[in-house]
């Protein structure tokens, strides 16, 4: 048996990290091809130096560009890799370009396709990353459901239901309640993380006297009033808390605030602290640590929730709603009186909600499910 792991962008390098060193642990054999949607030192490798994995297999420097650019270039660089390598089965993470990309070269040469986090759904189709996962779901062979909520979409979708023809046989694709990779992440690498990171002494913080926040998806930041919105809602924040605000921006991001003419906003929110995009380490220390988090991440909900961290999410729609239902998080959108509003309530709220994403061992049933298969 030879698995491929396809990886595009720092959420799949974190999330897939613990998939990555179960293989090892158990001795399979795999390789890893990089597309390079995120290709510098802080957006992609300083991960794969922290996480304690081995430099990637392949890179196919795809680097950045359209929707259409960055999958074109990775269909291309994907068949020709997988062509040359033949693997049984290739496992992707989530709903990138990558993602996209790498399900539709599978369809085509008949390999087996396993999609890690399958059945996510923000039913908001003005996100592009909710066509990448809707498509990749219904052309996977294996699908590794993080949540209940999860294993409900893909069964209200029919996907599972049916036997269909799998090229020389017949098989129905399987739906697992595995539990979210990113809680094992949290589990194996918090300890580490602490005792390594020197963040808080870097930016002068100190332990749950700060906010927290990020914000990169194209429906916020490339929407000037919505990233407006988002700054004023800082400005309002910091004003009635005095509290530190430390901000990893991310290149997108950056890159608006400047075409927008926006750069005096930031100047208006009081003990802000705007910073490079951080290590994995760097960042879970900081979530950690944290009085509130306010992100439009899908992930960073995942690890407030599972750190116990109160977060704002800056969307209108989210498709990890059971972190609302447990009461971890909130919906703010975009606009500066709700996120206010929305914090106000977080901050007041107890933080012995249940974890809903998961027991910390995902990874483990994810590799059993595949070489429970691939020994019959």
């Amino acid at each position: 048996m030879n698995i491929a792991i396809v990886l595009g962008t720092r959420p799949e390098i974190i999330k897939m990290s613990v998939v990555v060193k179960e293989l090892e642990r158990q001795g399979l054999d795999y390789f890893i091809i990089h597309t390079g949607q995120h290709y510098d030192f802080l957006m992609d490798k300083i991960f794969f130096n922290e996480l304690g994995m081995r430099p990637e297999t392949i890179n196919l420097n795809v680097g950045s560009g359209t929707h259409s650019e960055i999958t074109g270039k990775a269909l291309v660089g994907l068949e020709k890799t997988l062509l040359e390598k033949k693997p049984d089965i290739v496992l992707v993470e989530g709903d990138t370009n990558s993602v996209l990309a790498a399900s539709l070269v599978c369809v085509k040469l008949h390999i087996a396709l396993g999609h890690v986090e399958a059945g996510l759904r923000s039913y908001d189709r003005r996100m592009p990353e909710e066509y990448n996962r809707i498509i990749c779901d219904h052309v996977s062979d294996f699908l590794f459901a993080p949540t209940k909520h999860a294993e409900i979409a893909l069964k209200s979708e029919g996907i599972g239901q049916k036997k269909i023809l799998y090229y020389d046989k017949i098989f129905t694709p399987k739906i697992i309640l595995t539990g979210n990779t990113i809680v094992d992440v949290v589990y194996q690498n918090l300890k580490e993380a602490k005792r390594t990171s020197k963040i808080l002494f870097k930016t002068r913080l100190k332990k749950k006297n700060y906010f927290l926040v990020t914000a990169h998806r194209e429906e916020n930041v490339d929407k000037k009033d919505k990233l407006l919105g988002i700054l004023k809602g800082l400005k309002d924040l910091s004003d009635l808390y005095n509290l530190s605000i430390i901000y990893p921006i991310h290149p997108r991001t950056k890159r608006r605030i400047k075409e927008f003419g926006l750069s005096k906003e930031l100047t208006k929110i009081k003990n802000l602290k705007i910073v490079e995009p951080l290590s994995f380490f760097d960042l879970l220390t900081l979530e950690s640590n944290a009085k509130l988090i306010l992100t439009d991440s899908g992930g960073m909900q995942e690890e407030a929730c599972t750190l116990k961290i109160p977060c704002v999410v800056l969307r209108d729609r989210s498709d990890r709603q059971e972190s609302v239902e447990v009461g971890a998080s909130l919906l703010s959108g975009c606009d500066p009186q709700k996120i206010l509003q929305v914090a106000q309530i977080m901050l007041s709220r107890k933080t012995n909600w249940r974890n809903p994403f998961g027991d910390g061992k995902a990874s483990k049933r994810i590799v059993r499910v595949i070489k429970d298969h691939f020994k019959n």
